[in-house]
This record gives structure tokens, C-alpha cells and sequence, in this order.
């Protein structure tokens, strides 16, 4: 079976059909026409991965686009004393790698499955073509681009400059769906992983969160729910 009919990968499990899902539901490929949906499907690679597994390394070659089909990557850097920070989660639609769009160069981060994934990936050279042939895309990555930097600038302001309180408390209210009557959410990563994402320990995540419930501002329930309960005071901390 050639790279075109389906595609090589990780794991040979993936259809074709999987492929279309994952041109039609990242956003910088969505708003284009199924015509060039389906030429676009045609370069996509299918890969698996499983829980734990590594799918790029700091110092790998970077010559692809990542796109989640589904599952959940988490993104995050080595120091060179062996801590680790995250940089971000990716969840289905959501895209890593974009620097291979621009030059040859290796990855600066590690990228691991949370939970079992799949990803689809189009190597530079097509995705380079597919830019110079419909520039709207090329508009689409800058616009996620500008979001990815003011998310990265806020971040960094937040540790810098306010307390571990403020921060988390800042990061529950934005798990909150907007569009949702509720005011309940399961955290979107484990509480190492936050405590990485806010520059803090595991341990000051769950003395805070358990300070919060004693406040009656958010209360903890199983397999990582939250409810809010005054977010106001919430936002106060």
C-alpha cells in the first residue's frame, strides 16, 4: 500500500478515513473546499501511539506537521538540570512540529502521548507546496501562531509575577466552558503536570486546591472534577 492510498506509520492500523478526519478537523485545513481537502488527505501519514509512548525527542530531525486525530499529546522541555516544563497540551485538531514548515531544523521539546493517539503528519516539503497553492492556509497557522505567543507571553507574566494562588485560581476559571450552563470541569492534566504548567510542586497544587474547597470556592470530586462554587471569590485570591 503506497504513502498516497493510506499512508506508513507507527502502527499500520489507521484508515484511510482517518486521514480525512484529521485534514477536516484541524482548523487550518477546515476551511477549505473538499476538493482541496482530498488532495491535502492524499500526503497525510497515519501513525499510533500508545500511553507513555515518545513521539518526538529534543534533538530529533523536525521535518513534519503533527496533527492529533485523536487522544492527547503533551508538549514540554528539558532543562539542562533535568527538570521538566510543559509547554502545552494538544488535543484533537490541535497541531505540533511548525517550525519544520519554515527551515530544516531539530525538535527543542519532547512530545508524549497522554493516552492512547493518533496522529497524522505531512512532511515540509508537501505542506510547503500546499501553502504556495492555497495561501489562506498559510493565514490560518499565523493567526494560531498569534495565539500560541499571547497564551506563551501571559503564562510568563503569570509565573513571574503573581502568586501560586492566583495562578491556579486564574487557570481553574479559564477550564470553565464558557458556552456551558455548568460550572463543573475535570482537569485537563495531571496535578505534576500543572504544577509544571504554573511553576510551582504537586504538593503546593493539591494544598491549594484543598484551601480553595475550605474557602467553599470550588469543590474536589472524583477522577480530577472540579466544580466552582463562587468563582468570584475565586478570581479574588
Amino acid at each position: 500500500m503506497s504513502k498516497h492510498e493510506c499512508g506508513h506509520g507507527h502502527n499500520h492500523g489507521c484508515e484511510c478515513e482517518g486521514h480525512t478526519s484529521c485534514v477536516s478537523l484541524v482548523p487550518i485545513f477546515n476551511h477549505l473546499e473538499a476538493e482541496q481537502m482530498a488532495e491535502i488527505t492524499e500526503a497525510v501519514q497515519s501513525d499510533s501511539y500508545k500511553k507513555g509512548e515518545v513521539i518526538y525527542r529534543a534533538g530529533d530531525q523536525s521535518d513534519s506537521l503533527y496533527i492529533v486525530r485523536s487522544g492527547k499529546i503533551r508538549v514540554y522541555r528539558l532543562s539542562e538540570s533535568g527538570k521538566e516544563q510543559l509547554v502545552r497540551f494538544l488535543s484533537p485538531g490541535d497541531f505540533t512540529g511548525e517550525h519544520a514548515l519554515f527551515s530544516e531544523s531539530v525538535h527543542e521539546s519532547y512530545a508524549e502521548a497522554v493516552e492512547n493517539t493518533e496522529v497524522c503528519q505531512i512532511t515540509r516539503t508537501d505542506l510547503q507546496k500546499f501553502l504556495l497553492k492555497y495561501p489562506s492556509i498559510s493565514l490560518k497557522i499565523l493567526t494560531e501562531f498569534s495565539s500560541r505567543l499571547e497564551k506563551s507571553e501571559k503564562q510568563t507574566t503569570r509565573v513571574s509575577t503573581e502568586k501560586v494562588e492566583t495562578r491556579l485560581a486564574l487557570f481553574l476559571a479559564e477550564c470553565i466552558d464558557k458556552e456551558e450552563a455548568s460550572m463543573e470541569f475535570v482537569l485537563p492534566m495531571s496535578k505534576r503536570d500543572l504544577a509544571s504548567f504554573l511553576g510551582t510542586t504537586p504538593e503546593t497544587i493539591s494544598r491549594k486546591l484543598t484551601e480553595f474547597e475550605d474557602a467553599g470556592y470550588i469543590r474536589q470530586k472524583a477522577h480530577r472534577k472540579i466544580e466552582v462554587i463562587d468563582l468570584d471569590e475565586l478570581l479574588l485570591v
